[in-house]
Parts: C-alpha cells; sequence; structure tokens
C-alpha cells in the first residue's frame, strides 16, 4: 500500500525543490558572468596578431560574406564599457570618437585604418541595442558596398 505523505512532508520536498531551483539558476547566473568576464577581458588583452593573421582572418569573412551575397558583415559585437566613454560618443557620432576604444576594438579600427580604408572598405562603430532606454553593446561592421 503506498503511503501518503502529509502535508508538512510535501511542503518540505516543494521546499527542497524550488532550493533546488533557485541554486541551479544561481549557478547557471555565475557561469554566464563568469563567462562575460573571460570575453570581455579576452577584448582588452593585445590579440598578439601580426598584420598577416588578421588579413588571412578578415580575407574569409569578406570572402564568405560575398559569396552570401554581401556587401557588409558585423565583425564584432562588445560590451559598450569597453569605450573609456562606455560609447557616449559613439552614440553621438562625435568627432574623435575612435579615441574612445580600447582593446582589440581599438585594433580593429587601427587595422582597418592601416590595410582596409586604403583598399576601399568603410567601417562603422554603432549602437546596437538599448536595455533600458541606455546605449548598449557596440557592433563594428565593414562594409564594401
Amino acid at each position: 500500500m503506498t503511503k501518503l505523505m502529509s502535508v508538512r512532508e510535501l511542503h518540505v520536498k516543494m521546499a527542497e525543490a524550488e532550493g533546488a531551483k533557485a541554486s541551479a539558476a544561481l549557478k547557471a547566473r555565475e557561469a554566464a558572468e563568469a563567462e562575460k568576464k573571460a570575453f570581455i577581458d579576452h577584448l582588452l588583452a593585445p590579440s598578439g596578431l601580426t598584420d598577416e593573421q588578421v588579413s588571412e582572418k578578415a580575407s574569409i569573412i569578406i570572402e564568405r560574406a560575398m559569396a552570401n551575397g554581401l556587401t557588409s558583415v558585423q565583425v564584432l559585437r562588445f560590451p559598450n564599457h569597453i569605450c573609456t566613454d562606455g560609447g557616449r560618443a559613439i552614440n553621438q557620432v562625435e568627432e574623435g570618437w575612435e579615441r574612445t576604444l580600447t582593446g582589440i576594438p581599438k585594433e580593429i579600427y587601427e587595422y582597418w585604418k592601416r590595410r582596409l580604408r586604403p583598399l576601399g572598405y568603410h567601417i562603422r562603430y554603432h549602437i546596437v541595442d538599448y536595455p533600458g532606454g541606455m546605449p548598449g553593446d557596440v557592433a563594428i561592421t565593414l562594409s564594401w558596398g
């Protein structure tokens, strides 16, 4: 014969289940935060790539986009706080906005200026989302059309 649990036992089981859910959610949130921090740390550190290595990567990205009929491609999306002003100058399209760049986003701009601009490519840094009405992530778009 199956024993029915008391209401007290049911409450204990429900509390245990809720605790397990909360614990799993906390672990997932912590893992996401650690991943985000690692990504930001990666973006802020020098890439260590030579112009030749970057050219090889850029060529692959551009050729793949062209094969799909595109005339532009988003190269990178990064949090606005990587910029020294939180992306304000980019959002306002202020002259000298590129001086607010740091890390890999700055390396990409400098590579474009040095190697791609002379070949006719265009680059655009722009805010792509506005969480809570405030500027969020910045995207880097390379175009040739």
